[in-house]
This record gives C-alpha cells, sequence and structure tokens, in this order.
C-alpha cells in the first residue's frame, strides 16, 4: 500500500494477486458513514505479486513492481500505460523523479539501479553492481538533485542525477561501521566493560538492512535551519538511525533493545510520516510477532544532539602572555673590543657628513649643453609596466573554476612531490624525488633554477611572506633556508638531531619562526639569515638559528601532516597524528588546547587551512575551515568554531596515494588529487564534485591554486601526478575566462 503525495484528494493504493485498486479516502469515509461498503477504482488486474507501490508527484500515475517488470498505471482508470523491464532480478523499488515526470528510477535484487525515461520507455542510465547483497530502498534529494540507495547489508550510495542522467558517484556509507564509530564516541565500549554480565544476545552481530529512508527536510518548515536539511532517516531491522549526509556520520541511534516497554525486536517493514511541531511519525511493524508500534522524533532534539561547545577561532582573542613560547626574541651578537683607557676618540674635522668636493681633479668643461632631439621612445619599458599592473588586481570573487589546460610540462622521470607558489604568484617551488628543488616563473616558459644538496626526496617547500626566502624539507631528516641568487642555503637544520624525517615544515608567525614536525615532536626556532659573505672566511656560517620550544603530541604519536597560517598573526596550529586524531595547539600558551579522535578511517596524509591569499577578501569565519584528506577516507572539511567536520568530498577514488588537496584564493573552491588521472574540482557548499581534470596520464599527487590573477578574468591551477610503477611527472596549467569562447581562448597568448 502506499498513499499519494499530495493531501486533497488523499488517494489510497492497494495491490493483491488479484487487483491494483485506488481508494479515495474522503469517499470511502463518507460511503461508510452512509453504511454503504466502501469502493474503489481498479486501475491494474493480475499483475503477479507486487512488491512496491508508488505515486508520481502529481498522483496522475503508479508504478508497481512485480517480478522484473515495473507497470506504469493511471490512477483514474483501467489503463497499463507502459511496461518495463530489464533488470535481471525481481524488483525491490521504483520511485518518480520530483524535479522531473518523465523520469523513474528503479532498483532490483540484481544489484543495480536503473534510471528510466518514461517517454520514450528507454534506459537512460544503468548503473554498475554497487554490492554483493540487494538494493531494498531509495530516496530523492531534491534541493540538490542526488539519489540516496540502501542495500540489504547496511550500506548507503548517494548519487548525482544531473540533466544528462550521468549519474556520479557522491558518497558512500556503511552503516554498521557508522554505527560502531557512535558507539565509541559515546563511551559505550567502557559501559560494556563494567558491565560483566551480558547476555548473548547483545553480543551478536546483526546485519543492517536500510528498510526505509526519509528526508528530515521534506518534513520540516522554514523555522528549522538550512544546515538540517541533510538529515536522512534511515529505518533498518534493529531500529533508527539518523544520518548527516553533509559529512557522512551517524548523529544519533535509538535501538529497540534499549526501551523495555517496546513490544518488538526486530522491524520487518517502516513507513515515515510528517508529524506535528516538527517532527517525524515511524509506523514501525514486527518481524516476528504481530504487533505494530508507532514512534515519534522530535527533530528539536536532533539539533541539541548535532550541537557543539565552542571552540576556537585562526585570530587571537587575547595578547602574547609574557611567558609565552611567541615572545621569545632573537638577541643577535656584537663584536665586543675593549676600550683603552686614555685613548683619544676620533672625532671629525667638519661639521657636516659630505663635503662638497673643489673641482680640481675634474677635466674643464669645454662644450656647452645641448638637448637631445632624436629621444625615442621605449615601447618595451611601458608594456612591462602594464603587464606587472595585471598581476596586481583584486582576485575575482566570482570566477569560475578551472577546466580548461594550456600548458604542459613533462619533467623526465622526476616525481613532484609538493608544490608551493609565492605569495605574489609569480613564481612555483617544485620539490622533487630526486632530492632538488625547482623554482620556475610562473609562466612556465623558462629553463628553472635548481637547487641540491638533499640526499633523500623532498617532502616538504615552504615560500617566506617576504618572498626573499624559502625553505625546503626531505626525508634525509635535514631542513634547508634559501635564498635568491646563493646555490648555497645559509641555514641547514636537522641530520644527526632528529631521528625520524621531517614531514612538514614552513615559515610561521609573520616569518619570525621556523615551525616544523619529525616524529611526535613540534619544533619552534628563531633564525637569523645574514646573506653576506666573507672572502676569508666564506666557509664559516654567518646565519644562525636559536631553540625555542618543542612539543610534543599526546600518547607520542608521530606527525602525518600539520598547518599554521603565516600571512597573519595566529596562535593556532594544527596536526595531523598517525593515531587518526587532529589535534589543536595554542602556541600563546604552549599547551595541547583540543583533540579531535578518529577524525578519519586512516591516518591523514594532508592538512590545509583556509588561508587566502593577499589579492583576495573573505569573511573573517571563513578562515576558521580546515581540509584533511587520508587514504581510502576522501577529504573533509572542518570547522574549528565548533571543532566538527561540516563536508565531506568522497567522490576523488584514493586508495592508495597521498593525495592532496587545496583551498581556491576565494574560498569557493576546493581542489583534490585522484588516482584515476585525473583532478577533481569541488564547490564547498556542495559534496558532488563541480569539473574533473582529466588528459593525464598518471596519479594526481599535489594540487594548488594561484593567489594572483595573472590573467584578466582568469584562473591558474597547477597539479603533479607520479604514477606507482611509471613515475612521469608533470605540470599542467588550465585557464578559463569568463564570458569568453573555447576558440577565443586558444588564440590567446600568455
Amino acid at each position: 500500500m502506499t498513499f499519494s503525495s499530495r493531501s486533497r484528494p488523499l488517494l489510497l493504493c492497494s495491490a493483491s494477486l488479484d487487483y491494483i485498486i485506488v481508494w479515495d479516502i474522503e469517499v470511502c469515509q463518507k460511503r461508510s458513514q452512509e453504511g454503504k461498503v466502501a469502493a474503489g477504482k481498479v486501475v491494474g488486474t493480475l499483475l503477479g505479486q507486487v512488491v512496491h507501490l508508488s505515486f508520481c508527484f502529481s498522483d496522475e500515475r503508479v508504478a508497481a513492481c512485480s517480478g522484473v517488470t515495473v507497470y506504469i498505471l493511471s490512477s483514474k482508470r483501467h489503463e497499463v500505460i507502459s511496461t518495463l523491464t530489464g533488470h535481471l532480478a525481481p524488483l525491490t523499488s521504483a520511485e518518480f523523479c520530483p524535479w522531473n515526470k518523465d523520469i523513474l528510477v528503479t532498483t532490483s535484487e540484481d544489484r543495480t539501479f536503473k534510471v528510466w525515461n518514461l517517454n520514450t520507455e528507454t534506459v537512460c542510465y544503468q548503473s554498475f553492481v554497487l554490492s554483493a547483497f540487494p538494493l531494498l530502498s531509495l530516496v530523492f534529494l531534491e534541493e540538490n538533485r542526488h539519489l540516496i540507495f540502501g542495500s540489504t547489508d547496511g550500506q548507503v550510495w548517494c548519487f548525482s542525477l544531473p540533466d544528462d542522467h550521468k549519474c556520479q558517484l557522491v558518497t558512500k556509507m556503511d552503516l554498521q561501521k557508522m554505527d560502531r564509530r557512535h558507539q565509541m564516541h559515546q563511551e559505550t565500549v567502557s559501559r560494556q566493560a563494567e558491565s560483566a554480565e551480558q547476555s548473548a544476545v547483545d553480543k551478536v552481530e546483526t546485519s543492517k538492512p536500510v528498510l526505509k529512508m526519509a528526508l528530515c527536510s521534506s518534513f520540516t518548515d522554514s523555522t528549522v535551519q538550512k544546515k538540517d536539511s541533510s538529515w536522512l532517516c534511515i529505518g533498518s531491522s534493529d531500529g533508527l538511525y539518523v544520518v548527516n549526509l553533509s559529512t557522512s556520520e551517524l548523529l544519533t541511534a535509538l535501538y529497540f533493545r534499549d526501551d523495555p516497554k517496546l513490544s518488538i525486536t526486530m522491524a520487518g517493514s517502516w513507513s515515515i510520516s510528517p508529524g506535528l511541531d516538527n517532527s517525524l511519525l515511524f509506523l514501525v511493524s514486527s518481524l516476528f510477532t504481530p504487533c505494530v508500534v508507532l514512534l515519534e522524533l522530535h527533530l528539536c532534539n536532533l539539533g541539541r544532539i548535532g550541537a557543539a561547545d565552542e571552540g576556537f577561532s585562526v585570530f587571537p582573542s587575547s595578547p602574547v602572555l609574557l611567558e609565552s613560547p611567541l615572545s621569545a626574541e632573537l638577541r643577535k651578537k656584537e663584536p665586543n673590543h675593549p676600550k683603552k683607557k686614555g685613548e683619544i676618540k676620533d672625532q671629525p674635522l667638519v661639521f657636516h657628513l659630505n663635503v662638497k668636493s673643489s673641482g680640481y681633479t675634474s677635466a674643464p668643461r669645454r662644450t656647452m649643453f645641448s638637448p637631445k632631439t632624436n629621444l625615442q621612445k621605449n615601447p618595451s619599458s611601458k608594456k612591462a609596466h602594464k603587464n606587472t599592473g595585471l598581476l596586481l588586481r583584486d582576485y575575482p570573487a566570482d570566477s569560475t573554476a578551472p577546466v580548461i589546460p594550456h600548458i604542459h610540462l613533462s619533467i623526465a622521470n622526476k616525481p613532484v612531490h609538493c608544490l608551493q607558489y609565492s605569495g605574489d604568484g609569480k613564481q612555483i617551488l617544485c620539490g622533487l624525488g630526486d632530492s632538488s628543488v625547482l623554482l620556475y616563473k610562473s609562466s612556465l616558459t623558462r629553463s628553472p633554477t635548481v637547487y641540491t644538496g638533499h640526499d633523500k626526496p623532498v617532502s616538504s617547500v615552504s615560500w617566506s611572506l617576504n618572498r626573499q626566502w624559502w625553505l625546503s624539507a626531505a626525508e634525509d631528516h635535514t631542513l634547508r633556508v634559501w635564498t635568491h641568487g646563493s646555490p648555497e642555503p645559509p641555514i641547514i637544520m636537522g641530520d644527526r638531531k632528529l631521528s625520524k624525517p621531517i614531514r612538514s615544515a614552513q615559515f610561521y608567525y609573520l616569518d619570525k619562526f621556523l615551525l616544523f614536525a619529525s616524529g611526535p615532536s613540534l619544533y619552534l626556532y628563531l633564525y637569523n639569515v645574514d646573506t653576506k659573505v666573507d672572502d676569508i672566511k666564506r666557509y664559516q656560517q654567518r646565519s644562525f638559528v636559536k631553540s625555542v620550544r618543542c612539543f610534543t603530541t599526546t600518547s607520542a604519536t608521530d606527525i602525518t601532516a600539520m598547518s599554521a597560517a603565516n600571512d597573519f598573526l595566529s596562535y593556532i596550529v594544527l596536526v595531523c597524528g598517525s593515531d587518526r586524531s587532529i589535534q589543536i595547539f595554542d602556541m600563546n600558551r604552549g599547551t595541547i588546547a583540543s583533540e579531535l579522535a578518529d577524525a578519519h578511517t586512516r591516518a591523514a596524509h594532508c592538512l590545509t587551512q583556509n588561508k587566502g591569499s593577499t589579492f583576495s577578501t573573505q569573511a573573517p569565519d571563513s578562515y576558521n575551515l580546515f581540509l584533511t584528506s587520508a587514504v581510502t577516507d576522501g577529504v573533509k572539511i572542518w570547522d574549528l568554531r565548533t571543532l566538527r567536520c561540516v563536508r565531506r568530498y568522497d567522490s576523488h577514488p584514493n586508495r592508495c596515494h597521498p593525495c592532496g588537496s587545496a583551498f581556491s584564493p576565494c574560498g569557493r573552491f576546493i581542489a583534490s588529487g585522484s588516482e584515476d588521472n585525473s583532478a577533481y574540482v569541488y564547490d564547498i557548499r556542495s559534496s558532488s564534485y563541480l569539473h574533473k581534470l582529466q588528459k593525464h596520464s598518471d596519479t594526481v599527487l599535489s594540487v594548488t591554486f594561484n593567489p594572483a590573477t595573472p590573467e584578466v578574468k582568469n584562473l591558474l591551477y597547477i597539479f603533479s601526478f607520479q604514477g606507482m610503477f611509471a613515475p612521469h611527472q608533470y605540470i599542467l596549467f588550465c585557464l578559463i575566462a569568463r564570458g569568453q569562447s573555447r576558440k577565443h581562448l586558444e588564440n590567446w597568448e600568455i
């Protein structure tokens, strides 16, 4: 049985082995009050064992699933509009698309789903085999135009349904794994350890079939916050689960076994309906006993569950403490010359610093002044000045994401491990796997400057804020600070002092400190770069460093990624550990302010903050966002203010390689590498990707955006990739212009 979508008139469709009947509830009620027998319209006869019924959103058609066939019936007369056959196993569900009345989606026990065009009675899209178990239910998410499917083993898939009907996987969730993680967060494991006596039934792990799904947003009014529109209610055999689709996390779980008043232990079917005062009504039938239970869930209670305490801010709210590590200063050593007693000090012979020459040594002037009449204008200087002005314009806040490749540069047999633009967007640093660092111009038209000195692959590169220095860290336990025009670094740190390789290094606190992570320790150093060269003592290093503090993570876990803001003053340093945690260091107090346990299913290998650029301006709260990437767990975006994950991006495949991610300077886009020889560009407001940048021959490992705008109305984008067996590396630029066609772009000269 199923009810119609509209409430006036309210229709009910029921199916049996003989007939499919549509009932008008108000007419039947009047006939019953008059003492007559309620009657309905027969719309189908002898269609077999019907397992699913659904109305379209205009209530004009009914879809009936029987065996491997879907019958499209008229709800007003006895007529079979169309018959759809194509699945290899019996059907389980069929639903009409809410934004396109001519689209029907079906699921089957053959573990696939099909998208049908009812006008042509053809298949628009057929999915691959999603699981080893049959698909049971589906639901539409009209706001984002997504499709959500549930299977017998508790797997949930979310696909996008664009206008061309080429569905793309957005995210995948495992209800059993989410429930296990939720119980760990709720400290149920410790509670079970305290209660020694437990029944054998509680210890048995059962499957969680997705029997019914419904969106909370479809039943709520405008008073509910918009962020709650992605809540998904899942009815399973052992209870009710509420999942946040944006983050793929379980908000709450209501188990039948926790309420002794319920006369139901295993559910056989669910029916969901809107209630009063922002609530949901669930009608649950028992699987083994002849009973039905009515449950009510208030959405305001879910809002309290999803709420979190006030977190942190990337901007400081208090001055630096006197005992803070950030208040440390570097004292330069001055030469100490002993003074002699009775020595007469040198005194100037004149009162002025500059004395005008008498002119006796210069040659006499024999020619008078003559004006230059053949002066020619130099157009090159004006053109150069004009091009420089383009780089100083503001980053366009309404620009689109990059999609068109422009420059393809190959570095033969040299894996590119890390990339970073300079603050002005004119230069690029590339850390290679052959222990060298390449410095390119942003146009990539000239040969790069090569800096060598490391003995192992370079793992991290970083520019200083003033763009006069940059550093490189490698697997050889060393960190080097380089300057322009010098093949030798003025500062070399590490080697024997560090027991493990440096995973991440950067300049910190407006170039005041050197910050790097090695093993379980986070090191903070003061430094002084002296580029003066003494011909007599040319091999003596005039630059020096001074250790300020060494911080250790909780449980002494190794640091896998690190990030801190250098463009502005900030006390916050973010660290990812090998125990899958995210730790927040307060450098002002010199302590660990907070820790997020089990942030990913694997240890995060990339940590990126939304730092913006000097060419763009964002809202202050946007700088509190940061990204983490982990193998097999996608990319998650976090908010420091709530210390919670706010969205997850899982469309790109990432199963074994450490693919990086990056924010755009405007803060509207996110880019991530992938293992299908592509780079994915996401909109920060949606979990489905905008563009898939293809035409690569290997895995994309690192991505970065240009902080400036090199051309009018365009974006510059770079990525490098390295394969598992064929280490060919590339750097590719993508260019797009607003309001310009591809033909015009090909004629442009950069």
